[in-house]
């Protein structure tokens, strides 16, 4: 008994340590939730002696609390944000220049510009409408093709989609619209839409979600969220609009200042390694390394045909004029936060 007793004190002991031993790092991300044990435990496979603090949120709160903790900051990484959003932290000296191992074999759309980039990115995420087909049929609304169908009086009431205050996904919709359609006319269309929106949400997936439930017809949302819904079983179907998808990086960065600037390079290392490119088109259709992405399914087999030319940094520099201007126009169909 007392040799079983020591053993159990020293396995304690043991583990005590190990814990000890272990780098905390305290990670921002706009991941979806559900995905960041995955993301967690495939990187402890390889690195088990660091471990993620998650702090989870919307696009557009990480970026706020990014920007609010400028003086004092809090995070050790982001991994998982807007390509925009790190473009505007990058601007404000809020990022550590870092070239991880396998930089070279990254598209370059998938990097910052710099020789030694500030930020690199993981995957993208795409536009696309997720349509309820039973709702759709009960409202007799015709499938849209294109973002202009969605300005038809037909849909008054049937289109969520998400404010781009809080959602990256509604700014990057908010973002292509304008480089698509020029501004005055992305303007107009958009005052159209605005006629046949029932809410904004304040979620990029919500919309989606609504749809797939029924308490919409139609939600603006992005591929990633209809495909997992559809696979489930949900009545969607999945629009990609003619005229062009918006789309953003989905990218990691180091925060300046932190203190764990060695187990930061090695999360950032892993980030854009093959194996967590493999991981990321598990959801992903578009990822950041060349020729590792397989079909998603319910994805369009062309979906890196369909994304637009987008200009990241005319985006990071317009932002806040951008989302001022909406706000301006369109805030009163906002949800209550």
């Amino acid at each position: 008994m007392k040799h079983l007793k020591q053993a159990f004190a020293l396995a304690a002991l043991t583990m005590a340590m190990n814990a000890s031993a272990q780098t905390e790092l305290t990670v921002y991300t706009a991941v979806e939730a559900e995905d960041l044990k995955t993301y967690a435990k495939r990187f402890n496979e390889e690195h088990p002696d660091i471990r993620i603090n998650w702090v989870r949120d919307s696009t557009g709160v990480i970026t706020a609390r990014l920007l609010a903790e400028k003086e004092n900051p809090q995070a050790d990484v982001v991994w998982g944000l807007a390509g925009t959003s790190l473009l505007l932290l990058k601007n404000e000296g809020m990022l550590q220049p870092y070239a991880p191992e396998g930089l070279d074999k990254l598209s370059p759309k998938f990097r910052d510009r710099d020789e030694t980039p500030s930020w690199v990115g993981m995957d993208a995420w795409m536009a696309a409408l997720c349509v309820n087909t039973i709702e759709a049929e009960k409202n007799n609304l015709p499938m849209p093709k294109s973002w202009q169908d969605l300005t038809k009086p037909v849909y008054q009431g049937h289109v969520v989609m998400p404010n781009p205050n809080s959602s990256g996904t509604g700014f990057l919709d908010v973002s292509a619209w304008l480089q698509l359609m020029g501004e005055d006319e992305g303007w107009t269309f958009m005052d159209g839409l605005h006629q046949n929106i029932s809410r904004y949400t304040h979620s990029g997936s919500k919309p989606c979600k609504m749809a797939a439930s029924g308490e919409a017809a139609i939600g603006v949302s992005f591929a990633f969220r209809g495909a997992r819904l559809k696979e489930k079983g949900a009545p969607l179907e999945l629009v990609f609009p003619e005229e062009g998808l918006g789309w953003e990086v989905e990218a990691t960065a180091i925060v300046n200042g932190t203190d764990k600037l060695a187990a930061a390079q090695t999360l950032v290392d892993w980030s854009i390694s093959r194996k967590a490119m493999e991981m990321y088109n598990e959801g992903y259709a578009i990822v950041g390394m060349p020729g590792v992405a397989q079909p998603v399914a319910h994805f369009p087999e062309n979906a890196e045909a369909l994304i637009i030319e987008n200009d990241f940094s005319w985006a990071a520099s317009n932002r806040e004029a951008i989302l001022t201007e909406w706000a301006s126009r369109y805030d009163g169909k906002s949800e209550a936060k």
